[in-house]
Formats: structure tokens, sequence, C-alpha cells
């Protein structure tokens, strides 16, 4: 007998407590030893349309929900007796008549009011007339070929704009996605199965999984659907699996699955590819660990794949490789190379340049581009950098900045560009190159030494390299061109449109932050104005206080309220622009009298704890709710980022990749965001306030 597992089961599991959860798992358990146990407590429910739902009984008052056919049984919901029985009653699991695949169907006649919009508001006033009905005209054969229920057509005609998110809420995510996409002027793509079992579809794939092994169902039951899964959704599938004949990326706004993506890419290169050597990397060690457990979880049964998947940081297998190719690194501080390039200043008074200048130039365009002589120097295009340069003041510049490279070779001392740079010269020549392909997740914050490095690490083979990123997160690196570096992404870009992580709410909110269009120096652009989230939520708060004292108190008073609600701890992040308002957000959560932990840079997750760390360490957490607290003036943007300005230019790019930071803060949450400031409150809050709610 076949045995399955349904995303709806690990949704309802989860909301259950601790002991009830492992009531729950014993009887799972026991459910795929011996499905026909006697034993088991099977109540078949009368009240079901569907009439293969049985209940088994868990303890005094848990029950499981089963569909139990002659050849498979499957976990499909777990709750306390009335409400498991009542989603049973409500359901039926049905082959699509049009696209094979296995779905849960909501009975139509016992849903009400679903066409009242929740949560939705509209943009700009309008006047009272009839709603414009997106799907009228199109054919039932159209709407049955992207997974629309039979029952569920009428509705589908009379959907506005208004109402379709809630509309979708009621269908399967297939069609739900399809109608979005269909209400976007797109044109979604029909699967097309070859396959006569429902739960083998692609579409079915998504919410159903065949369990072979006790290993696999512990694996199930002790992760989140989207952890132990990583699903794909067809079109990412094609992205995963798609000869590029060169370097290739995806791209998308915050929560649509480039890391997903960018994870199945380097399992399937690994898989199609026995004897190659896969890097899936990224630019952080916390980033790159998250990556790694992914990596576990997906190919746990194969062990043997996963050696050949190497998941580390950019900076630590920098450091690895340049030991085995030149001996071990000893790496210029960020400090010591302030005081050499001060020293050299120093030693040349006439020359009066400004010390956060110098620091600047040397950052961006010395070392960044790894420039050898003053002929480079000269040449080297300067993006973005308004500062005009004589040729008398780069000769006297470049005195200083070789003085600096003289004094760091002299100490054996190398900076970080100068290792990517090295290695990818040893690379280009052909020499000790350890992997066939690398697979690199956010990457819009790769530095131009880290990019040589990878496009000499990727140069032998056509699908060598492969990037996910979004330019709208860029937060670390000055831009730069890609195609100058022998990189070339145009024809083999793919952008992902549908956001599964943040509800339409927050993510409308926060794209105010960003422009509809944002484009990289080779003229690569993201559109991220038809971007849709599958979901509904309450809107975002922004709120604004007369005190820190008022600030503290009503982020722990919404923070009861969230738990009260039944979000867990783990659930909740709290989030600050530095260090220096970290105990501001330990003080609320402490308020609220609940556990919290300080997430350090290399630290561990806060599991039964909220987590509170900076903007920067949020990235790539997300969280059911989310408060980004101390959005002051002069804090975000930081004040002291602008004081430390070297060049005109950078005013522009401070504004920029600080309103990235806050972007990437707010999409970090899933249901609940609330921002706080206290007054005056960051300039950037003005975008944020339209159409949120407010104090």
């Amino acid at each position: 007998m076949k045995f399955l597992i349904a995303d709806t089961f690990n949704d309802s599991l989860d909301r259950l407590t601790g002991d009830e959860q492992k009531l729950v798992k014993l009887t799972a358990f026991d459910l795929q030893r011996d499905p026909v146990n006697p034993g088991m407590q099977f109540h078949k429910l009368d009240r079901a349309r569907d009439k293969n739902f049985w209940s088994v009984r868990v303890g005094r008052d848990i029950r499981l929900i089963v569909h139990k056919t002659a050849d498979s049984l499957l976990l499909c919901y777990v709750a306390h007796h009335d409400p498991a029985y009542h989603w049973a009653e409500r359901r039926k699991l049905e082959t699509h008549p049009a696209t094979g695949a296995a779905q849960f169907v909501e009975i139509r006649e016992t849903v009400q009011e679903i066409l009242i919009p929740k949560y939705v508001e509209s943009d700009v006033p309008r006047p009272v007339r009839a709603a414009q009905r997106l799907f009228e005209t199109i054919g039932d054969a159209e709407l049955l070929g992207y997974g629309v229920p039979g029952e569920w057509l009428a509705d589908v005609r009379l959907a506005t704009a208004d109402s379709l998110l809630t509309l979708t809420d009621h269908l399967p995510r297939e069609a739900g996605e399809a109608l979005l996409e269909l209400a976007l002027g797109g044109r979604p793509r029909v699967v097309q199965a070859a396959t006569s079992d429902p739960f083998e579809h692609p579409d079915a794939q998504r919410r159903f999984r065949v369990l072979a092994s006790a290993e696999e169902l512990a694996r199930a039951l002790d992760y989140p659907w989207e952890k132990w899964i990583v699903f794909l959704h067809p079109d990412q599938r094609q992205i995963v699996e798609k000869d590029y004949s060169g370097p290739a990326r995806v791209t998308g706004s915050a929560g649509t699955g480039k890391t997903v993506v960018a994870l199945h890419r380097a399992v399937w290169l690994a898989r199609a590819n026995p004897d190659a050597r896969v890097l899936l990397t990224t630019f952080s060690d916390p980033l790159a660990g998250a990556l790694e457990t992914r990596r576990n979880r997906l190919v746990s049964s194969e062990p043997r794949l996963a050696e050949r998947i190497d998941v580390v940081s950019l900076p630590t297998i920098a450091r690895r490789l340049y030991k085995l190719q030149f001996g071990e690194a000893q790496v210029a501080s960020n400090e010591q190379v302030r005081s050499l390039l001060l020293a050299a200043a120093r030693s040349q008074p006439e020359t009066r340049f400004d010390d956060r200048f110098l620091w600047s130039e040397w950052a961006d365009v010395v070392d960044a581009w790894q420039l050898p002589s003053r002929d480079d120097y000269r040449t080297v295009p300067r993006l973005g950098r308004k500062t005009r340069l004589p040729e008398s003041q780069r000769r006297a510049l470049w005195d200083i900045f070789s003085s600096v490279t003289s004094s760091l070779a002299s100490q054996n001392l190398v900076t970080e560009a100068g290792l990517f740079t090295g290695l990818a010269e040893r690379f280009a020549a052909g020499e000790g190159i350890p992997f066939e392909y690398a697979v690199v997740d956010e990457a819009q914050d790769l530095s131009v030494a880290q990019l040589r490095f990878l496009a000499a690490l990727g140069a032998r083979n056509g699908n060598g390299l492969f990037f996910a990123g979004d330019l709208g997160q860029r937060i670390f690196q000055q831009p730069f061109s890609w195609k100058s570096l022998g990189v070339e992404l145009r024809g083999r870009s793919r952008t992902l449109r549908v956001n599964y992580r943040t509800s339409h709410q927050i993510r409308r909110q926060a794209d105010l932050l960003l422009n509809a269009t944002v484009a990289d120096v080779d003229g690569n652009v993201d559109n991220r104005d038809d971007t849709v989230s599958v979901f509904n939520g309450p809107p975002p708060l922004i709120q604004a206080f007369d005190s820190i004292v008022q600030e503290v108190a009503a982020v722990a008073a919404w923070l009861e309220e969230r738990l009260a609600a039944g979000i867990a701890p783990h659930e909740v992040g709290v989030f600050v622009r530095s260090e220096a308002q970290v105990d501001r957000a330990t003080q609320a959560v402490q308020e609220a009298g609940l556990p919290c932990k300080v997430i350090e840079a290399n630290g561990d997750g806060a599991e039964d704890h909220i987590a509170v760390c900076t903007m920067h360490l949020a990235k790539g957490l997300e969280f059911s709710a989310v408060v980004v607290m101390a959005c002051d003036d002069e804090v975000i943007p930081l004040q002291e980022r602008v004081e430390a300005i070297g060049d005109e230019a950078d005013l522009q790019e401070v504004y920029d990749t600080e309103r990235h930071l806050l972007y990437v803060a707010c999409t970090r949450a899933r249901d609940h965001l609330l921002v706080t400031s206290v007054k005056p409150a960051s300039e950037f809050l003005d975008d944020l306030q339209i159409n949120a709610g407010k104090h």
C-alpha cells in the first residue's frame, strides 16, 4: 500500500502543542508500519462528502484525518475532534479531469460569502460602479486546463480585482497562481504530465509526497512542509533543468523562491554530471549554513550525491583554496589597511586628500579592481564616482596607494580581494580548478574580485555558472559591470513572479521602497511591478512615537497580541538598523515577558525564543511576524554612513542600499509586520505610509 503525506497535514501538525505532536507522530509511524492494523481506531466519517475520509484516534481528543483506499493511505490533517471533522466535511480528494493532478477541492456549498474581500484595500478612491469581472470571457476548457475545479468555474467568472485573492484562498494552488497571472496580463503555462498516477503530476507533487521509509516519514514530521520538501513550481523546474550554454541567472523579488531554485540547480547539476563537483555558495557563513541544512534535507537518501555538492561561503572557500594553492593567507583587516593608508597620506602632506575619500577610493576602486599599476589606475572606469581626478591628482593618489600595496606585500599580508584575484589568475590559467560548476545565492552582493574568481571557476562549462539574486536587495557592494569581467547574462536571465512567502499586503507595502524597475550596469532590467503574492493578510502597521519608552511599550503589547493569537516565539523576529539599537529591541521583548535571543553574525537560530538582530543579519531569514524597530531619522539612512561619504556619487549609493536594507527587513515577514520609530521618523517611512495602518 502506498503511504503518502499532504502539506495540509504538516501545517495542521505545527499548530498542536509539543506533547500532542509527539502522540501524533507515534500514531503516524504505526500507520506506516501497518496501515491495516485492527488495533488502530479508525472511524468512518459519515458526514464527509468524500467517503474515503476516515479519522484515527490519537489520545483523548486529537483526531488524525486520513484518506484511505485499497491502494493508498494519505495523511491529510490533524486537530482536535471537532475542527478535524469539520475540515474533512468541507473537502474531497479528486483527480482533476483536465490536468490529471490529485487535488484537495473545497466543497463549494460549505463556503459562505467567499467574494467579500478581506484585507484588500484600494490604492486610490474610485467611483462606485460595477467592478470589472476578470475572467468572464475565458472558456471553461481553458480554465479547467489551469487546474480550476469544475464546481468553482462560476465563482471564477464572477471574480474582480478586489475579490480575486479571497477566491484563490479556496482554490488549489496551481489554479490560484494561474488566475493571478491571467489578471496581470500573463499567459500561464499548462503543465502536461506523462503519468497516469495523479500523485506523480508536477502540480500534485507540490502538496503530496510518497514516503517509502520510516526515515522519510521522520524527516517529514520534524520540519514544516516547505523546509523538508523544498518543492518546485513547474516553471521553477524548467529554470533548474535548462541548458543555458553560458552564465545564467534567476531573479525575482523577496519570497519568490530564488534560493529554492539555486539549491535544486546545484543538485540537478550533480545528478546530471556524476563525476563533477559543484560549489553552492553565498556571501556569508550563516547563509551558507542554512543552504547546507536544506541540501542535506533534499538529498538525505543520497549521501554520495551530497558529498559532491560543497556548500560553503565565498570568504571561507577562498581561504581554503588559497591555502591549497599558495599557502596560508594572512588577510589584512580593514583597520590595518586604514592605518597604512593614512600613514602613506601623511608622508605626502601636499596632496591634502580627505581621509574618507582616500578610503573609498582605495576600497571601491584600487583594491576592488586589484589595480597593479599607475596606468591601470589612470584608465580604470570609475563607475558612479563623480569626483573628477586630473592626471596630477591621480599620480599623487597612486603614490599613496602603491605605498600601501608595497607595505602589505612586505608584511606578507593580502586583502580579501587579493585572495580572490590570486585564485582567479591561477584558475584562469587552467591550474588546480576544484569545481566544474558554481551556483551562487544572493548574487547581487558579489564583489568584483569574487566575480572574477567565479568566472574563472566556471569558464570550462557552458552551464558552469548559475546565479540567484535580486538587485533590489543589494546591501553590500557597489554596482559594476559583470559583462566587463566576462559574465554576460543577457538572454539567460529568468524572473520569478509568484511570491509564496509574504502576504499581498506586506509585499505591496515593501515594494513602495523601491522603483518599479531596477537595472544593473549592463542594462539588465528587473521588473518588480508584476509580482503577485498568493495569500492575504492584515495590512502592516507604521507607527511613530514621541519617546523610546512609548515605542517599547507599544512593541511589547503587539508581541503579546501575536503570541496570544497562537504564533510561537520562534516565529517572531525583531530587527534594528545596527548594534546601537539592539538593546532597544531586547527591552521591548523583555517588557512583554517573552524569551529573547540576540542572533550574532555566526550564531545559531533563535529556537524557542524571539529572534533579535540587525537588518543585515536578517538576510535569508523569515518569520510569521516581524517588528522593524527604531526607524528614526539619522538611524536609517545611518548618519555615520552619510557623514563618511568621500565621493559625491556615494550619497545616492548610500541612500539606495539603506532603502534596500529596510526592504529586506520588512520582507522577512510572512503574515504580520510592525514598523516603528521615535519622532522624527526616517524619511523612508513616508513611502511605507501609503495604505498602511498608522499610529
